[in-house]
């Protein structure tokens, strides 16, 4: 006992240095990991807004409750790139009422609990309670203001999760469209123009110039004949900085190797099927046949109009004998064979009434009664109507379906295929003045077949489809494929491997952002957007699995925030530059103080005119033989230059010599009062400030942080 006493002892020593051991290397693991340990801690925001902090926590949360009105909406939960615009969205929107937040404070704008509560007991469109069905007045149709003073009583006891959920739902887009509503009245109400401004603009407009010119093209200078250096575009972008802004990002590069099926397994599919062709010909039991192939076509014993068979292959199978297969054929990327089963009658179209006992809302997916409860108050309106009573009557009390309730019940005449599967088999298999009682996804039917028409051919055919799907010799080659790419760990070196395999690499033209979750084509791509952050120019990543694809990407930039570098600035500047020495070259030939004759004579041009015909005006811009010049423009209403040769003009596409004829006024082509132009002029003041919130997002401070958590 003793012997076993000392060995449990040193035993339960031993295990609390392991696990002292362990522990250690946990918090040193997690802290290289940037977990949280000791020695440091998780960041718990997502980013700034002047300042303030925006909780990790509180970010999740609205992204569920996103995620969660999607997934009611669309009866399914988001895909991966959905969530990802999702948290997008819930950023941009965070941002955005951080940003408004702050200045409607400063303006002293605020929502009140008093305007709350006038608005949810109005029939302001903007009020939620007035789209609720449930809290108005069936008589009038507006909102029933008893209801909805309950509705607010019991937004304003609300606690916890439910709170949170009102003020997501309700509160939040009130208090966001009011305070904005509030925001823009200020703002037109700013909009002003006095009416010196307004005399001064119509004088600007109805006075024309008229101009004789000496234009030298850029293009008479050869584009060989300069050259442009990296010092060249250096200065071009210091002067002129606002221009070659950049965000943070990556340029990256990549190989895709496709896990989609090929030639080999298309033909696998297609062999299988023809080899059970014969079998499934001789079979008499064409149901179990197809459950034992495990068919991705189920079986449906029913008959269907011609026009509802692939029109592929419509003909063909509706011309074939019974008991005949049809196939191999493909469909919908697989290969389908086709037994015909035999051939009918039946209606083109049928019109029928019905009572509906609805177990959920169709609006609200909320519960209305057990399946049982609904089954059995079907059961006693079908009893009810075979003993006599009033169908018309019984659809207006008891029906869940609001639009043909009103009618009776009358569905009107539809055509086959308009209705749900379990609805359209009654309506199209049985006979004229059949009733009964049909269960749907939507709850129970009494339906009435009251008549059909235009009888057609339809025909039963049993069919065993298989898709094309990628065998895992395929998967395996695309995976081995890619490792081999991927040990290329040079750019150089893996364009060599490209080049001896006959690859294609595809250049992302874009720049590729921190949170971005695509690169180009590729969706879903965060993985390889958080290796892009993390990689060095050069570097070529290990296989992604992206979509249907094995991914292999090289970085090829990093762009970092600020200004552009020489390399990103020079296409967007090299003209520019160009031209500049271009007409550099051009004034030094002309020399001091050159006339418009000495100029033609110089470079063999002609003196032109221009403005004859009154267009040249401020308002134009356009200068008719000339175009787009706004230093010619300016000069030709400059007063100093009315009878003299102005200095060579340097212009986007030419060097000019103008000299001003005369500048003369038309007569006013405003015959409104000068307050309606006034007005006018605000209104279009007005319109030019919509762009308020772009305005307020360039001048706040942001901090974006997701992806340390994304």
């Amino acid at each position: 006992m003793q012997i076993i006493q000392s060995i449990r002892e040193k035993g339960a020593a031993i295990v609390i240095v392991v696990i002292a051991l362990s522990l250690i290397g946990f918090i040193l693991m997690d802290a290289q990991q940037g977990g949280s340990t000791l020695f440091g801690s998780i960041s718990t925001s997502v980013g700034k807004v002047n300042g303030e902090t925006i909780e990790l926590a509180e970010f999740n949360k609205r992204v569920k409750e996103a995620e969660d009105q999607q997934a009611q909406r669309s009866g399914q939960r988001p895909s991966g790139t959905q969530t990802y615009q999702i948290r997008e969205q819930t950023w941009n929107q965070i941002i955005a009422e951080s940003i408004f937040s702050g200045e409607t404070k400063k303006l002293g704008i605020e929502f009140t609990p008093k305007e709350l509560a006038f608005i949810l007991l109005s029939n302001d469109p903007i009020n939620p309670f007035v789209q609720e069905p449930t809290l108005k007045d069936s008589l009038t149709g507006k909102l029933d203001i008893k209801k909805a003073q309950d509705a607010l009583k019991n937004i304003q006891k609300s606690k916890g999760e439910q709170r949170d959920l009102i003020n997501a739902q309700i509160v939040n887009p009130l208090k966001l469209n009011k305070t904005v509503t509030k925001y823009s009245a200020l703002l037109n109400g700013a909009a002003y123009c006095p009416k010196w401004q307004l005399d001064e603009e119509i004088k600007n407009e109805v006075s024309f110039s008229s101009i004789t010119y000496v234009s030298v093209p850029y293009s008479d200078i050869p584009d060989g004949d300069i050259k442009i250096t990296d010092k060249d575009v250096e200065e071009y972008v210091n002067s002129h900085k606002d221009l070659f802004k950049q965000e943070e990002g990556r340029n990256l590069s990549y190989l895709t190797f496709s896990q989609l099926p090929n030639k080999e397994d298309s033909t696998k599919v297609f062999a299988m099927l023809d080899g059970i062709k014969s079998s499934f010909q001789l079979d008499s039991n064409a149901q179990n046949f197809v459950s034992r192939n495990s068919s991705t076509i189920d079986f449906k014993d029913e008959y269907v109009p011609k026009s509802k068979i692939s029109s592929m292959v419509s003909d063909t199978i509706s011309k074939l004998s019974v008991g005949a297969v049809y196939g191999p054929y493909t469909d919908n990327g697989g290969y389908v064979l086709a037994k015909l089963l035999g051939s009918k009658q039946i209606p083109d179209s049928a019109k029928a009434r019905h009572i509906l006992i609805a177990t959920t809302d169709t609006k609200t997916g909320q519960p209305l009664r057990t399946d049982t409860v609904a089954k059995k108050l079907a059961d006693s309106i079908y009893n009810a109507i075979n003993s006599g009573s009033d169908f018309t009557m019984l659809a207006l009390q008891y029906s869940n379906d609001e639009g043909s309730k009103i009618k009776g019940g009358d569905l009107g005449t539809f055509g086959y295929g308009a209705m749900v599967p379990e609805f359209n088999d009654f309506c199209f298999n049985k006979t004229s003045g059949s009733k009964g009682v049909v269960k749907t996804q939507f709850g129970y039917h009494v339906i009435d077949l009251i008549s059909q028409k235009d009888l057609k051919p339809a025909y039963k055919i049993a069919y065993v489809a298989k898709d094309v799907v990628a065998s895992q010799e395929t998967v395996n080659k695309a995976s081995l494929d890619a490792i081999r790419a991927s040990t290329e760990k040079t750019k150089d070196a893996l364009q060599k491997y490209i080049t001896k395999n006959g690859l294609s690499l595809t250049t992302n033209p874009s720049l590729v952002k921190e949170n971005d979750f695509a690169v180009g084509a590729l969706q879903d791509a965060r993985s390889l957007v958080r290796w892009a952050f993390e990689a060095s120019v050069g570097n070529v990543s290990e296989p992604f699995s992206i979509g249907d694809q094995f991914v292999v990407a090289t970085l090829d930039k990093i762009n970092n925030k600020g200004v552009q570098d020489v390399a990103t600035a020079r296409p967007g500047c090299e003209v520019i530059i160009r031209n500049q020495k271009k007409a550099a070259m051009i004034m030094k030939k002309l020399g001091n103080n050159p006339t418009l004759e000495s100029a033609a004579a110089a470079y063999g041009k002609a003196v032109q005119y221009a403005g004859a015909d009154s267009t040249i005006t401020f308002a134009s811009q356009m200068i008719n033989g000339i175009g787009v010049e706004a230093k010619v423009l300016g000069a030709a209403f400059n007063p100093t230059l009315k009878g003299k040769t102005s200095a060579p003009i340097e212009g986007n596409s030419a060097v000019y010599l103008v000299k001003v004829m005369d500048v003369q006024a038309k007569p006013s082509p405003y015959t409104e009062s000068t307050q309606k132009l006034v007005n006018t002029k605000v209104s279009a003041i007005r319109n030019q400030s919509a762009g308020w919130y772009e305005g307020l997002k360039n001048q706040a401070d942001i901090k974006d942080e997701r992806s340390k958590h994304f």
